[in-house]
């Protein structure tokens, strides 16, 4: 029977495309008699090379695909596809025939060759449905795989077959799980292999299996109905086990370690790319996919959905005329009122380009807003005006500014039907004055709701300029909202009055000058104000426990706003005015009236009133206006007006503190609070002028030229200028990865450089010339005589150097030591142990987890090569793959290294606590592994062993001897003692771990006939111990005993005579 397969299989090569299905379908019906795993292995093989030297003959590389059809008559043979074919002659070699056919294969058309192995793949299926034990089979075929090189194993094709199968329920879920495993462990090999020069040099690097699923994808055009369902499965499944499962400020955050988290992100954006392409090539299945992400969207609403958000938005994106007439929009509208707030807005950004082309489901969207608007729940009440906004935002009115002057982010990329008709921005303007309307109903509405709606009008002003006349009058109608007037006002005035003329220009003038009156008479009556105005003193109640302190602390945090708010339009008003400045200043002092005492009210409480500070209310934009006019105008003219605010210390730390509450907000949320606070392009440019600013200041005045003569408590300016630099950049590689070229241009503070040179000069070199700055702050930090040693300078500017330095390209491919030497001087009696003795930990155990890998594929190799020679015993026999000298000498090498490593610290006095309980794991984790390769074994017992049984006395005794526990630490008996059986567990794990390691020793010894046991001690430490000393006490003890005994037995019987006869009597 294999004689027969093997013959069949070597025929491939030979015949035409459409000539295998059949052979194939022949071969089936054979398999049911046996062999089945040489079938399916010839199968997926032959299928495997054809694949891959199709696709380079489509690369048109002439030399690879010369080299790459040599390798193919090579790997035919291997297969059994060449060594078996009998020649006509004996001096011809057989094994060139297929190289020669095979190369007719391959070029066959594209679309003939994924017919043929969709057919084949159908017949396959079948044969499955009727022998069980083939579908068992190909499923331990891709197990086997998976230990060793799963290239071998999965390709395309067995990857497409594999998603056949799951159609039947019986492998359906085998099938899923091993693909998901598949995926994970190829996105953890392939980091792995990208952080290790060591394993770089030995393993080298295979095709991932999300590109071969993605080709998959795209081969299931050529009708490969019977894939596309598993497919569909694949992505969702992969979406809903790897996204993000926890919520923490309305956004998704992962969970785990660093290398879990990246390749969990990395699965989940491969199933959200199966889906999408798999939604482009085929239309049937498109009411599927968009129905399943929008029930996820609907139904998770304690889950994070965000990957299902940008899924959606892609798809819209992409085929928003198809989705119009998808029902399954305007139910999901209906849910609108019961979901949270965050996902309603993500929902309505993700389908804005349908709303703009599909009048029906608009209209919809609107019926269910004005419901929700009026609903019971609060919640339904923001997402209505949330619906609302955002409607007003992306339909532009006929005759708005462009959007380069109002920065909106709906441009003509993603819908490119409306741009053809004047009719469109006519009706958007009766559409938002309607919008507009509905919204003035909600002014009478909770004060959460009227917040989100006064906070958006800022931004549907910006962008729809032309409804700036409903807004102002809304607005004028509730004057009390200070800040978001003043920012509406301030915009209005500088945009668009100048661009209006006429009647209409006049009227809305006017409506301005009235608004401009009104917080002029409000800053007159604030600066003139006192405590006793409000209803308050110093001595009123400001606590957070009675109802009055509630009250006053709400009080206090308005009028602070109100100053702030009148702060920033007088100084949008001013024109550099002296006289405004001075009112500014005053406008701050009565803000530090009210903010120094809540502070000095929460400082004598025991616990602080808030869990954080107010967020201020001023503009991220003013905020960079004014640090630039406080530190960098030179301007003569400006200079008499802005003495009156530099002559305040305390008004140029409190615009320092605000910029630095503004980047923390940025870290902390992803957004700043304020207008524009969600526009990334703005908050980007602010960023860059903050930060900007600070640096100059910093780098001119010195923490130790102005602490010299300054009186005042808390943190200098410089001090928190530097501290605002940390943050930023830290921002900025956080949220602003792409754009770190046009970062550190923006720092360039002499804006010397002409735009030839800006264009050559790498992000590498400026991040060089920030480092070399901050270095020599700190070295002249480190090298100053004085005394009082700043610190908390110092602590800020290695963070910088740290930042900073990761944005420097690697000079060569591994570190290079450039001085070697034996003592360190950051190595020291205090920092020894714990924290250097964990960081070298820490390496080790890197070192060790790459060793195992390493072993575990060396073993899956050779599990895999006696396979394949089970399956083609003539082709391993004509052709043995030896293992890998080289790998297996560069393993040996790293296990002698970590054996001397851990040969020193077992010699070492290491303190009780993390560094003991650390290295007893690791030396548990190093005899595992060479319980598994126990090649290297003389190292190990001359030199470690022996050492690890003294160094388990040395830890027990060291807390044998332990003082008693005073009476006061009594109380946390149960603390201590849970704390000592934590302490002493890791203890019988290592000796459990040597005896293990030696028992495999014996029995490979008596396999290989080696003494492998010359160079081991036999085990002396057990959970158990006899002390002779303590034995001879108890021996002499147990002496006196009996001969005391002795000299008593005669007594005793007299004594119990009596007691016997008088027991008798009684008995009688």
């Amino acid at each position: 029977m294999d004689l027969v397969v093997a013959k069949v299989l070597a025929m491939f090569p030979k015949l035409n495309l459409q000539e295998i299905p059949p052979l194939v379908y022949q071969l089936l019906v054979l398999s049911s008699k046996g062999s089945r795993r040489r079938v399916l292995h010839g199968i997926i093989a032959f299928f495997s090379e054809l694949d891959k030297q199709h696709s380079e003959e489509q690369s048109g590389d002439e030399f690879d695909i010369y080299v790459s059809k040599r390798l193919v008559a090579c790997s035919v043979g291997s297969i059994g596809l060449g060594t078996i074919v009998m020649s006509q002659s004996d001096e011809t070699p057989a094994v060139v025939e297929p190289k020669f056919w095979l190369s007719e294969l391959v070029a066959a058309p594209a679309d003939e060759l994924y017919h043929v192995e969709g057919t084949i793949i159908l017949h396959i299926v079948f044969a499955v449905k009727l022998d069980c034990e083939l579908g068992r089979e190909l499923l331990k075929h891709v197990k086997a795989g998976q230990q060793g090189d799963s290239g071998k194993s999965l390709c395309p094709f067995s990857i497409a077959l594999l998603l056949s199968l799951t159609r039947m329920q019986r492998f359906e879920e085998q099938v899923f799980d091993l693909l998901k495993t598949s995926v994970v462990k190829s996105f953890k090999d392939l980091q792995l292999l990208q952080g290790s020069k060591f394993l770089q040099t030995l393993v080298p690097q295979r095709t991932c299996v999300s590109a071969m699923i993605l080709e998959v994808v795209k081969n299931s055009v050529h009708s490969w109905d019977h894939v596309t369902q598993g497919l569909i499965e694949l992505g969702f499944i992969l979406m809903d086990s790897y996204g993000p499962k926890k919520i923490l400020d309305g956004k998704g955050v992962e969970t785990g370690s660093s290398l879990s988290k990246m390749t969990n992100q990395h699965a989940c954006k491969l199933g959200a790319n199966i889906l999408l392409e798999t939604f482009k090539i085929h239309e049937m299945i498109r009411q599927e996919i968009l129905e399943q992400v929008l029930n996820r969207v609907v139904t998770r609403t304690s889950s994070p959905i965000n990957h299902f958000l940008d899924l959606l938005s892609d798809i819209v994106t992409y085929a928003p005329l198809i989705l119009q007439s998808c029902s399954k929009v305007t139910e999901t509208f209906d849910c609108l009122s019961f979901l949270p707030l965050q996902t309603v807005q993500g929902l309505l950004k993700a389908v804005q380009p349908l709303l703009k082309v599909s009048m029906s489901v608009r209209d919809s969207l609107i019926l269910v807003l004005r419901k929700a608007m009026f609903a019971s729940q609060l919640d339904a009440r923001k997402s209505a005006v949330a619906g609302f906004l955002l409607l007003l935002k992306n339909f532009k009115v006929l005759g708005s500014l462009a959007s380069s002057q109002c920065s909106q982010s709906i441009g003509a990329t993603q819908v490119q039907v409306d741009v053809h008709s004047r009719y469109n921005a006519v009706a958007n303007e009766t559409f938002c004055l309607e919008i507009i309307d509905s919204l003035r109903r909600c002014l009478g509405q909770q004060a959460d709701v009227r917040l989100l709606l006064y906070e958006g009008f800022y931004d549907v002003l910006r962008r729809n300029s032309q409804l700036a006349s409903s807004i102002m009058q809304t607005l004028f109608s509730q004057d009390h909202l200070l800040s978001c007037v003043h920012h509406c006002l301030a915009w209005y005035k500088s945009r668009v009055i100048s661009l209006q003329q006429g009647d209409e220009g006049e009227e809305e003038e006017g409506l301005c000058h009235e608004l401009d009156d009104m917080l002029e008479s409000i800053t007159a009556r604030m600066i003139k104000s006192e405590l006793e105005d409000f209803e308050l003193d110093k001595s009123a109640d400001f606590s957070q426990s009675t109802s009055v302190g509630i009250k006053n602390h709400i009080c206090a945090c308005l009028i602070m706003g109100v100053c702030e708010v009148l702060i920033e339009y007088n100084f949008s008003i001013s024109n550099f005015s002296k006289s405004k400045f001075e009112e500014i200043l005053s406008l701050f002092m009565c803000y530090k009236k009210f903010s120094d005492i809540l502070n000095e009210k929460a400082g004598k409480g025991k616990t602080k009133m808030t869990s954080r500070t107010n967020d201020s209310l001023l503009s991220m934009k003013f905020v960079s206006d004014l640090l630039t006019a406080l530190f960098r105008d030179s301007i003569q003219s400006h200079e008499e007006s802005l003495s009156v605010l530099r002559s305040s210390n305390e008004f140029m730390h409190y615009a320092v503190n605000v910029a630095l509450q503004k980047v923390q907000q940025l870290i902390r949320r992803g957004h700043v609070s304020g207008p524009d606070g969600q526009n990334p392009d703005r908050i980007f440019q602010n960023l860059c002028d903050i930060t900007r600013v600070l640096l100059w200041r910093y780098t001119s005045i010195p923490t130790s030229v102005e602490e010299s003569g300054r009186k005042e408590k808390g943190k200098s300016i410089s001090l928190l200028c530097l501290e605002g630099l940390q943050k930023t950049f830290s921002a900025v590689q956080q949220f602003y990865q792409p754009r770190i070229q046009q970062f550190l241009r923006a720092l360039d503070v002499t804006g010397t450089e002409e735009e030839g040179e800006e264009a050559g000069v790498t992000v590498t070199q400026r991040a060089t010339f920030q480092i070399r700055q901050f270095q020599r702050s700190l070295l002249n930090l480190l090298s100053s005589e004085e005394e009082d040693f700043n610190s908390k300078e110092a602590l800020l500017l290695i963070a910088i150097l740290s930042t900073l330095s990761r944005l420097l390209e690697p000079s060569s491919a591994q570190d290079i030591e450039i001085e070697k030497t034996n003592h360190f001087a950051v190595v020291n009696l205090r920092t020894a142990a714990p924290t250097v003795c964990l960081l070298v930990l820490s390496q080790a155990e890197k070192v060790l987890e790459e060793v195992d890998w390493l072993i575990a594929k060396i073993k899956g190799s050779v599990n895999q090569e006696t396979l394949s020679a089970e399956v083609t015993p003539e082709a391993a026999s004509s052709q043995a793959v030896p293992s890998s000298p080289l790998m297996e000498k560069a393993i040996i090498m790293q296990l002698g290294t970590l054996v001397t490593f851990f040969h020193e610290l077992v010699q070492t006095a290491l303190p009780s606590g993390s560094c003991v309980d650390t290295l007893l794991k690791d030396l548990s984790k190093i005899y595992s592994t060479l319980t598994a390769f126990v090649k290297y074994v003389k190292l190990s017992g001359s030199h470690l062993t022996p050492l690890c049984y003294s160094f388990i006395s040395y830890v027990q005794n060291k807390r044998n001897n332990n003082p008693k526990c005073t009476e006061k630490e009594k109380a946390t008996a149960g603390t201590i003692m849970a704390k000592v059986l934590r302490e002493t567990k890791p203890i019988p794990n290592l000796v459990f771990a040597i005896e293990q390691y030696e028992k495999f020793l014996i029995h490979l010894s008596k396999k290989s006939k080696v003494n492998l046991m010359q160079h081991m001690k036999l085990s002396t430490s057990r959970d158990f111990k006899i002390k002779g000393n303590i034995l001879d006490m108890v021996l002499r003890e147990d002496a006196e005993d009996e001969s005391e005994e002795g000299s008593a037995p005669a007594h005793t019987e007299q004594n119990r005579e009596p007691a016997k006869k008088k027991r008798k009597i009684c008995l009688s």
